[in-house]
């Protein structure tokens, strides 16, 4: 008998060829009138954050604004052998790298102590959160109030023998920048942690108990890693905030504050009084490169930490 031929079997098998999902006519239709609402929003991140950006880069990129004269990085290298810039940016550095980190510690501690089962949590919330709501300038005369030198600090101060302290004319009167900014920002900051601890599972705090996980190690190996993406939020803004505490230190201080206090914004604002330009223009790029390089950084950890948690 013959045996009959079989095929080889194709070793690359023909794959089917995968067609795309038609689109709709109504899909279509919804996805052009979301085309159309988004143009206002565009419209104006164009008109009031490009293109004054790309403005503020072009003037420090030329010497004078009425001939336009191209000079390169002379205006960044005049920014940085500048003694009044290189001040501010020392000043502000030491803030942000002081104020920040404590506000944030701060916050997230009172949030883990008002998560727990104590008595007048509410109470406890609505003192924190009541510097929110105090206007500015009613901020500024409570800090002279306590801060002057015949003010309340120096009264209480005098009790135990020490003698009166120029606050806001001396080298403390950093740590007064820094005890505003922490009163103002802290109760914010306890707020976002807290809503963050109310979403952490429950299920998992109740199987770690069941374990003989202690409270430490549930906080730190579990409910930390699920705080991450908040902890990354608060930095940031708590970070963008500390820029924004020249008002205050302006109202108490004015335009030329002691040189502990002299920030960027200080100089900023200076340099615009003087129609300086280019040198206000190099400075905020210089100023928005190092606010993009450390929220980048922040971004990155918190999506590092973020693949661990869901791993």
């Amino acid at each position: 008998m013959k045996k009959k031929k079989t095929k080889a079997p194709d070793t690359a098998p023909e794959q089917k060829k995968t067609r795309k999902p038609r689109v709709s006519r109504r899909e279509r239709a919804e996805r052009r009138k979301t085309g159309v609402f988004m143009i206002p929003s565009f419209l104006g991140i164009m008109l009031f954050f490009i293109v004054p950006f790309i403005v503020v880069v072009y003037y420090s990129l030329i010497g004078d604004t009425t001939n336009a004269d191209f000079v390169g990085l002379e205006n960044y290298e005049n920014l940085l052998n500048n003694s009044a810039f290189k001040m501010a940016m020392k000043n502000t550095g030491v803030f942000s790298l002081t104020a920040v980190p404590l506000v944030v510690l701060l916050a997230l501690g009172l949030a883990v102590l008002l998560d727990s089962n104590i008595p007048y949590k509410s109470t406890f919330r609505t003192i924190f959160l009541s510097p929110m709501i105090v206007p500015a300038a009613s901020v500024i005369l409570i800090w002279q109030v306590l801060f002057d030198y015949n003010g309340v600090v120096n009264d209480i101060t005098y009790l135990f023998g020490a003698d009166p302290v120029e606050w806001l004319k001396s080298d403390f009167g950093y740590i007064v920048v820094v005890l505003l900014f922490l009163w103002k920002n802290i109760g914010y900051n306890m707020i976002m942690f807290m809503s963050a601890l109310a979403a952490v599972p429950r299920g998992v705090l109740e199987v770690a108990m069941l374990d003989g996980c202690g409270p430490m190690r549930r906080f730190f190996s579990i409910k930390l890693r699920y705080l991450a993406s908040t902890i990354t939020y608060v930095t940031i803004m708590s970070l963008i905030n500390s820029f924004k505490v020249f008002r205050e230190v302006y109202l108490l201080t004015g335009d030329y504050p002691y040189e502990s206090m002299y920030t960027l914004q200080h100089f900023m604002n200076n340099t615009f009084q003087g129609f300086d330009y280019q040198k206000l223009s190099s400075a905020a790029v210089v100023l928005c490169l190092i606010m993009i390089a450390i929220i980048g950084l922040l971004l990155w950890a918190d999506d590092r930490i973020g693949k661990g948690i869901e791993e």
